[in-house]
């Protein structure tokens, strides 16, 4: 999408090739079931050597993503008016096709959080137009799949440039995906896309945050809303999370809820799941599940939500828990969860077991984040004892936390990066993927350019990341309160960066891949202790 134009690269021909062969299988299987597959079309971004092969070509500089460096971008992007453009997509489309087939549905996303060179309206009308019409020059069914993340942008996307964008393409032959639709939804005010078809979409995760949150009642309210306006262009229900292993509830009430008409009664859906998921109809289980749905499934708000909680992020003095239910809630039903053990069958302990590291971690994020504010606080007081003993307490928590998760083969960082070298057929590439894992799940670039967007609360991941953040952000408070000093957030920050974050990216500490001791009898004992 031109976001970045490499980093901690480069890829290897063998890991092309090797998810060519997953995706045709993919694909295969996809079509089996009677799936429509959409195939990417090209959106205009190049390579920079792509001025020297064409010098005498006109390029545009891609605008800067994320504050990543001119190392690792901007790609250069062809006007997609210019003959250049269709040479391109026609040879790029003519690969897709026969390497994939296709369903006649093409995606490309040209501006996706990306600035484009011009706000003139026919400007952007021709862009659109252009990308459509190279699409439809090789296939005269063809539809281009388009998100409308792009259009968040409100100080660029005014009503007058989206008009000129998507009007560009014959009504039908454009399907948009209303990608956020349960917080920020685009489709009244872009009155239903213009009338282009449309698809109402959960995002819910950024960046596969583990963090226990959704929007269950919006979730059922809002799909109606959007269905009982007047002339409406609605076709469908999905979701387009950035990661899936997680809130598993939130995406069956979505995907389910796409085929009713009308709204669900919350209650006894959230029972109905619980049923399924435990294989087991209980009392306790019943009372767990309407606890979470009016606590961490209720969010209602404005805020961007992405499951990240205090103890997941780069430690700093101006943190916020993202907090809108009360932690007793979560409490409690953590303790129906436990009280529920006798009652699962064996073909669904796994699923028990999972909810039930899921839960206790979840507990002691919650917790960490209200002894971080009260933390916070003694050290302004200049409380010594105080931020001694809650700075003891916190790491604590990123003890238990660390024990708790060991015992579920989800919460493993070691099969995180297990899967990273199964992919390599050498020695180099082994290094490089397993950077790359490690990369993406904490700085996700060479300085931490969106440092913890896709933080995980693994088994390895507290014990050797956040665990020796926080010990060294608690020892230099300590040492400012000590010695009556300032706090210098930059100087912390790099001392972070340089001493744990880096580090973490280049270690090669083998991480087991089989979980270790009893989750239930370990969330017992921390449920006990907290």
């Amino acid at each position: 999408m031109g976001n970045i134009r490499g980093w901690a690269g480069q890829m290897p021909s063998t890991l092309r090739k090797i998810q060519m062969i997953l995706q045709r299988k993919i694909i295969a299987r996809q079509r089996a079931f009677g799936m429509k597959v959409a195939v990417p079309a090209f959106s205009g971004y190049i390579p920079v050597a792509m001025e020297r092969i064409f010098p005498n070509k006109s390029f545009v500089k891609a605008s800067s993503w994320n504050n990543f460096s001119d190392n690792y971008c901007c790609s250069l992007f062809i006007k997609p008016f210019e003959p250049l453009f269709r040479e391109i997509s026609d040879s790029f489309l003519k690969k897709i096709i026969s390497t994939y087939g296709t369903d006649h549905i093409y995606f490309t996303d040209p501006f996706n959080e990306m600035k484009p060179q011009s706000s003139d309206p026919e400007y952007l009308k021709n862009t659109a137009k252009y990308i459509f019409e190279a699409m439809h020059a090789l296939d005269h069914h063809a539809v281009w799949l388009l998100q409308s993340w792009m259009f968040n942008n409100n100080a660029f996307w005014k009503n007058t440039q989206i008009k000129a964008f998507l009007t560009a393409v014959p009504r039908g032959s454009l399907l948009v995906l209303d990608l956020q639709s349960e917080q920020f939804p685009l489709y009244e005010k872009t009155f239903f896309f213009y009338g282009q078809p449309f698809i109402w979409c959960m995002l819910h995760n950024f960046g596969g945050t583990l963090g226990m949150h959704g929007s269950s009642e919006k979730v059922n309210k809002d799909i109606s809303h959007a269905q009982s306006k007047a002339n409406n262009s609605m076709v469908g229900v999905g979701i387009t999370p950035e990661g899936i292993n997680q809130n598993y509830v939130m995406y069956a009430l979505a995907l389910e809820r796409g085929w009713e008409k009308d709204q669900y009664n919350l209650t006894e859906w959230f029972n109905l799941y619980s049923d399924s998921r435990y294989g087991t109809h209980t009392h306790y289980l019943h009372q767990a599940w309407q606890l979470l749905r009016r606590s961490v499934y209720s969010y209602n708000g404005l805020k961007k939500i992405h499951g990240k909680y205090i103890i997941a992020r780069r430690p700093s003095i101006h943190l916020d828990d993202s907090m809108w239910y009360n932690i007793s809630d979560i409490y409690e039903a953590w303790s129906h969860i436990l009280k529920s053990k006798c009652d699962i069958p064996h073909s669904h302990i796994n699923e028990y077991e999972h909810d039930l590291v899921d839960i206790t971690r979840q507990y002691l994020q919650i917790k960490f984040g209200q002894l971080y504010k009260k933390m916070i606080d003694a050290f302004k007081k200049r409380n010594y004892v105080e931020f001694e003993d809650l700075t003891d307490t916190m790491l604590t928590i990123l003890f238990d936390l660390e024990n708790i998760l060991s015992t579920n083969k989800a919460f493993l960082l070691g099969n995180w990066i297990g899967g990273s070298h199964s992919l390599s057929t050498n020695v180099r590439e082994k290094l490089i993927f397993e950077f790359n894992a490690r990369n993406q799940i904490t700085l996700w670039g060479p300085n931490g350019e969106i440092a913890d967007y896709a933080t995980k609360q693994w088994s390895g991941v507290v014990e050797d990341y956040f665990y020796p953040r926080w010990k060294l952000f608690f020892d230099y408070l300590r040492y400012c309160l000590h010695k009556t000093q300032p706090i210098n957030l930059t100087l912390i920050t790099n001392d972070i960066l340089i001493l744990v974050e880096i580090p973490f990216n280049y270690q090669r500490k083998i991480y087991p891949t089989i979980p270790s001791g009893n989750a239930y009898q370990t969330s017992k004992k921390i449920f006990l202790k907290w």
